[in-house]
């Protein structure tokens, strides 16, 4: 059984470890049962860019949400069953043009977390090319 305090303690002690996050907060926790809860954290990356990860677990199910974002959203990963034709369904990606593809993602929070974190260092890196 996961519990809403391991999660959260390891997701943010991912993130707070990792030289791209800066300023980690949890902004927002509710506990409905031991087994089902919701959490949303969120981290400064350079550039201005935020990264939020918000997580939904209900009975051994976790619906997530993993967002890079300014004042506007640019880069999205999550697995909200609306993609049905996607080969990875119901895990998909937004990328900064707004179109849907596949994702390595598996709802593993803790492998997840990893795999975002490399996606959104490329995408920082990227960034930070174009504008030299």
């Amino acid at each position: 059984m996961t519990s809403m305090p391991a999660l959260l303690g390891r997701l943010v002690a991912v993130l707070q470890a990792h030289p791209i996050c800066h300023d980690v907060h949890v902004v927002e926790t509710k506990a409905f049962s031991p087994d089902q809860f919701y959490f949303k954290i969120r981290t400064a990356l350079d550039g201005g860019y935020r990264l939020q990860v918000r997580i939904y677990h209900n009975q051994g199910h976790t619906d997530y949400a993993y967002q890079v974002f300014t004042d506007v959203p640019l880069l999205r990963w999550d697995n909200k069953e609306e993609f049905d034709h996607i080969d990875t369904f119901p895990h998909h990606h937004h990328d900064t043009e707004g179109y849907v593809h596949p994702s390595p993602l598996t709802g593993d929070s803790i492998q997840d977390i990893q795999t975002v974190l490399q996606a959104v260092e490329s995408f920082l890196e990227e960034e930070t090319s174009r504008r030299s």
